[in-house]
């Protein structure tokens, strides 16, 4: 996510690094297992997307993953949780340095997911949306037997068109009302969250996913918001017309995609609120992170079964994750 300037309000920094990797290596960068890392952090929700369709499409060999810290300053997101606070395969204590070494007078957001170059030690890119589709487009060679078509071509001027809106209004549109500057600005993004919501939960009513009757990059980019909810935005962000767990419809629908391996296996309630709650010191000065919510209802029975769907069309479950790259047991709600 971007960095807040409070003095100057909410602003996402959307002047990413489009560099890609590719099957044919068209940018200089070529698709090759093992070369490259992909640097996330559990607490964010566009890194988290990048985590679940990895998952899903089982490059964890091809696309080794480092793990940031749940926190970070105006600096960067920092490798706190590995020894001696640095990332062991890249050497650095801070993203800023694999951004740093790419442009020496980079001025933009340092964000994840970001994908470094091993070998130069430089960020490729930072185009998150740019990233999971290539991942199930350009890395396919290196997809596990049974990997789900995630952006099938049939399918993809439906999913993109679904992917803005949801962008538009829910993914940027919490952080919108979150950091509004004015009662005003808060109350348009307010109304402007809750509408999408409310059209998001008519069409789901019948349909158990947002397109088609598989799993799609629409549904990976919708659930990491709506994952992060009740936890934090709203309370936190002030989104606060209704909790998730107090829609219904969209309530099934995130529980149904949390206990579908590659989904909630990914989730670290615990990152989560230590970021937002602590991060954002402006919103949250005491730094004091809650307690709740009660994670155990991500684990009842969602009942989303009855309307159909095949989750991975003809392919399969990925395998669980490894005990290196598994959310820790005591960071609860792990489906099992």
């Amino acid at each position: 996510m971007s960095y807040i300037r409070p003095a100057k309000g909410y602003s996402r920094d959307s002047r990413y690094i489009t560099t890609r990797i590719t099957a044919d290596g068209r940018d200089g960068f070529p698709v090759e297992p093992g070369r490259y890392r992909l640097v996330v952090s559990r607490a964010c929700p566009w890194a988290q997307r990048a985590m679940i369709v990895r998952r899903l499409l089982g490059l964890e060999k091809a696309l080794p993953m480092a793990v940031a810290g749940p926190t970070h300053d105006k600096r960067s997101w920092t490798f706190d949780l590995d020894p001696q606070g640095r990332d062991p395969v890249l050497g650095i204590e801070r993203l800023q340095e694999a951004y740093f070494a790419r442009d020496p007078d980079y001025d933009r957001g340092i964000t994840v997911p970001a994908i470094v170059d091993v070998p130069s030690g430089e960020v490729v890119t930072n185009d998150y949306a740019q990233i999971t589709v290539d991942m199930s487009l350009e890395w396919s060679a290196y997809h596990r037997d049974g990997a789900p078509d995630l952006y099938p071509a049939a399918l993809r001027p439906e999913i993109d068109a679904v992917n803005e809106e949801v962008y538009a209004d829910v993914n940027d549109g919490v952080y919108r009302t979150g950091f509004a500057k004015s009662q005003e600005a808060y109350g348009a993004a307010y109304e402007r969250l809750f509408a999408r919501l409310d059209r998001l939960s008519e069409r789901l009513e019948h349909s158990r996913y947002l397109v088609g009757e598989t799993i799609t990059e629409a549904d990976v980019r919708l659930f990491t918001t709506l994952v992060r909810f009740d936890a934090v935005y709203h309370g936190h962000f002030k989104c606060n017309r209704h909790k998730l767990s107090e829609m219904p419809v969209l309530w099934a629908y995130t529980r149904d995609l949390f206990q579908t391996p590659g989904f909630g296996d990914t989730v670290d309630f615990d990152h989560i609120k230590k970021h937002f709650y602590l991060v954002h010191s402006h919103i949250n000065p005491s730094g004091i992170v809650p307690d709740g919510p009660d994670p155990s209802g991500w684990l009842e029975p969602h009942g989303r079964e009855a309307l159909g769907g095949r989750p991975f069309g003809d392919g399969t479950p990925p395998a669980p994750p490894s005990p290196a790259e598994a959310v820790p047991p005591r960071h609860p709600a792990r489906p099992s």
